[in-house]
């Protein structure tokens, strides 16, 4: 009686090479449903977009790229939306002070491609910063943003730290994504998600402001519409909103910074010849701009400030850093001017609010614009 052997599994090209012999590696689609794990190949290998394609050079540089320009645009839609609801909250505030009207159409201009070539060119921008260096920027606002909270008195709060934040937040948030998605077998694909849902995001918070610019007078008033009524009811809520956000953020931030930057040593001692000069220059820094000020004069007080911590940051770099993160500080600088000049209509209002809540606001802008002889624009004298 003849039995009838079962066909014989395919054989493993790992284990044939392993074994001396010559068999050349099989494709994929030539062995069995079961032989994958048994060849060891992983699910995350069968499924990911990048084991598809051939291994040529310049692919990786390509998915590395695109990588960046998705955090990039994380970073930028999250900029969005904070300036967005801060537009939102100011726009309430100028409604219900009739002494503000300049100050509201100001703030309710509709500038639609201004605000889409903002969103593009600070992509761009976040997306050509290295980690390093966006780290770095990450821990100076992180400490300057604790010192003028710590400067302030019981129960105040600056409303200019939510504009001056707007490039820190996006570093921030590219650090944080480089942090937790290292190593991800779905790196690209997870970040394509999140810069979807950011992006939605983003989209809905835009909409929010023109809507409360162009209808919140007329709806607040008849109460007509549900989300102006919720607005006039909770819209004093919105900075405390903010600033949980903001906090949450830059906490996740600064762990992620902290390790990134660690990461480039390889002893303790090249640790503590970087991060000791490093905590001395920003310490410098914090306290010239508790000086600056105090008998700041102005707008130009801000974009001063800017100039000086860059400066410091590039001295710092050119001793301790690489070629390449200097070219990085260049970037950041043209970062943190783009954000300060694209906001300058609310950073005026937030001048204003700060010192009628304060008469001395000891944070990081400058003297009250009513003693200095400076006015926000479109405001009659």
């Amino acid at each position: 009686m003849l039995i009838k052997r079962a066909p014989a599994a395919p054989a493993c090209p790992n284990n044939d090479l392993l074994a001396g012999g010559a068999t050349p590696r099989l494709r994929p689609a030539d062995l069995g449903a079961g032989a994958w794990l048994h060849c060891g190949f992983s699910p995350s290998e069968m499924f990911s977009l990048g084991s598809w394609l051939p291994p040529l050079p310049g692919l990786a540089w390509g998915w590395a790229l695109l990588d960046a320009l998705l955090q990039g645009l994380v970073g930028a839609c999250a900029v969005s939306v904070l300036c967005s609801l801060l537009k939102v909250y100011l726009y309430i505030q100028c409604v219900n002070s009739p002494e503000r009207q300049a100050e509201k159409e100001a703030i309710a201009a509709r500038r639609p491609l201004l605000g889409l070539l903002h969103v593009l060119v600070l992509t761009a921008l976040l997306a050509l910063v290295g980690s390093r260096v966006a780290a770095l920027v990450v821990l100076e606002f992180s400490l300057r943003a604790l010192s003028t909270i710590l400067s302030l008195g019981k129960g105040a709060h600056s409303s200019q730290l939510y504009l001056l934040c707007q490039y820190s937040l996006g570093c921030g948030v590219s650090c944080g994504l480089s942090f937790l998605l290292e190593g991800a077998p779905h790196r690209s694909w997870n970040l394509a998600l999140a810069a979807g849902l950011a992006g939605l995001l983003a989209l809905h918070a835009r909409r929010l402001a023109r809507h409360v610019c162009a209808l919140y007078e007329l709806h607040s008033r008849e109460r007509y519409c549900g989300v102006c009524i919720l607005l006039l009811a909770a819209g004093h809520g919105i900075p405390r909103l903010l600033r949980r956000a903001l906090a949450l953020t830059f906490a996740v931030a600064d762990l992620a910074a902290v390790e990134l930057i660690n990461r480039d040593f390889l002893s303790t001692g090249e640790a503590v010849r970087f991060w000791t000069p490093l905590t001395i220059c920003y310490t410098l820094l914090v306290v010239y701009m508790q000086e600056e000020s105090r008998q700041s004069t102005g707008r130009g007080s801000v974009f001063r400030t800017v100039l000086v911590r860059m400066g410091g940051l590039f001295i710092l770099l050119l001793t301790v850093g690489r070629w390449t993160d200097i070219l990085h500080v260049l970037v950041s600088l043209l970062g943190e001017l783009w954000c300060l000049l694209r906001s300058g209509v609310l950073l005026e209002s937030c001048w204003r609010q700060d010192f009628a809540q304060q008469p001395r606001l000891d944070g990081l802008s400058g003297s009250r614009p009513e003693e200095t002889g400076s006015r926000p624009e479109g405001t009659p004298r």
